[in-house]
């Protein structure tokens, strides 16, 4: 069963480290999670049911602090909502 909503909160991320570790904890990633942009792909399409609905809240703050990073994760999200619209979650930033 699918979360309605999670809300994921980018303001404070320090480094990427901290980043992977919100993201796992909030997406419920397994404790294996590899902690990097293909894993974080491999991990929303394939190893854990993504919420209907995430909330990425601070993400003007975190693309100007990491815009390299913001750009694959959105990249990676957008990617999973071509091509599994009906796992894919809505994403607001």
């Amino acid at each position: 069963m699918r979360v309605r909503r999670i809300v994921l909160d980018l303001s404070d991320v320090a480094d990427l480290d901290h980043l992977n570790r919100m993201l796992a904890d909030a997406l419920g990633f397994p404790a294996w999670y590899g902690k990097n942009w293909d894993a974080f792909h491999d991990a929303i399409t394939g190893l854990v049911d993504m919420p209907e609905h995430l909330e990425i809240a601070g993400w003007p703050s975190f693309e100007r602090r990491f815009p390299r990073d913001a750009a694959i994760m959105k990249g990676c999200l957008d990617s999973m909502s071509r091509q599994l619209p009906m796992l894919a979650a809505r994403v607001v930033y």
